[in-house]
C-alpha cells in the first residue's frame, strides 16, 4: 500500500467523522429547542389568618422579577402602599404593579380574611417570565393604624410542578401614620375610623418590623383596641403550590 493511498484513506475517514459529529451536534440543538418548556405557569397561594382579632384586608399578589419591590425594609413606603396600609385598599398597588416592566402578573382577593380563615388565590405567568420569578403578597391588619404583613420577593423560579413552599409572615409598620390606636384612626371593625390619610405623621417614615399594638388593656387610655387585637408573630401562614 503506497503512502499516498494511506493518506487519502485517512483524509476521507476524518471527513466522515467530522460530518457525523456536525450532524449529531445539529440534531442535539434541534432536539433541545423542540423540548423547551413553553407551558404557562400557575400558582395557588393559600393564606391562613393566624391572629385572634385582626381581620386582613383583601390580599394583593404580584408576580415579578428582581426589579420590582412593593416595599423595602428601612425605606419609605410608596403612596400606593400607604393607601393599602392605612385603609386596606390595594387597588393603587395593583395598578402601579401592573404598569411596572418587571411585573408579570397580579391577583387580588375580593374580600377581607377573618381571623382563623383561609383563602386561596391563583397567579398565572408565562413560561418566558418564569426564570426570575418572585412573589410578593401584601395585606393590612385592619384593626391597626398602618400595619401590613406578607411575603416580599420570594423566589419561585425553581419550584417544580406539583411542589409547594410554605412560609409564615410577620407584621411590618409602614411608617406612614402614628400608632395612636384611636377610634378615629382605626378603619377596622374595632373602631370604624378613618382609613387613608395623605399626611404622614409617624415618627419614622420607613418600613420596619411592627412592635405590636398596646391596646386599652395594656394601658393606652385612648386606644380603641383590646387584648384580642394583639398578635404575636407569625400573622399568616402562606403556602404556594405550583399547579401547572
Amino acid at each position: 500500500m503506497t503512502k499516498s493511498f494511506r493518506l487519502n484513506t485517512l483524509t476521507r475517514s476524518l471527513a466522515l467523522i467530522s460530518a457525523a459529529g456536525l450532524l449529531a451536534a445539529c440534531n442535539g440543538s434541534s432536539h433541545s429547542d423542540s423540548s423547551a418548556d413553553t407551558t404557562d405557569r400557575m400558582y395557588q397561594v393559600a393564606i391562613t389568618n393566624l391572629t385572634a382579632g385582626q381581620p386582613l384586608s383583601p390580599v394583593a399578589l404580584v408576580g415579578h422579577n428582581s426589579d420590582y419591590h412593593a416595599f423595602t425594609v428601612g425605606q419609605a413606603s410608596s403612596v400606593a402602599l400607604e393607601q393599602l396600609a392605612e385603609g386596606g385598599d390595594n387597588s393603587a398597588l395593583i395598578s402601579e404593579a401592573g404598569s411596572h416592566a418587571g411585573v408579570y402578573g397580579t391577583a387580588t382577593a375580593s374580600a377581607p380574611l377573618a381571623p382563623g380563615g383561609t383563602e386561596t388565590l391563583t397567579l398565572s405567568v408565562t413560561a418566558a417570565n418564569s426564570e426570575d420569578l418572585k412573589l410578593t403578597a401584601v395585606t393590612m391588619l385592619v384593626n391597626t393604624n398602618d400595619a401590613i404583613t406578607g411575603l416580599n420577593g420570594i423566589d419561585l423560579s425553581s419550584l417544580a410542578n406539583g411542589e409547594s413552599l410554605s412560609m409564615n409572615t410577620i407584621g411590618y409598620d409602614t411608617g406612614t401614620e402614628a400608632n395612636s390606636e384611636t377610634a378615629a384612626s382605626i378603619p377596622g371593625p374595632a373602631a370604624g375610623g378613618e382609613g387613608f390619610n395623605a399626611d404622614r405623621d409617624d415618627i419614622r417614615d420607613m418600613v420596619l418590623m411592627h412592635s405590636g399594638v398596646v391596646t386599652a388593656d395594656g394601658g393606652l387610655v385612648d386606644s380603641a383596641l383590646h387584648e384580642m387585637h394583639r398578635w404575636d408573630n407569625p400573622i399568616t401562614r402562606m403556602t404556594i403550590t405550583r399547579i401547572q
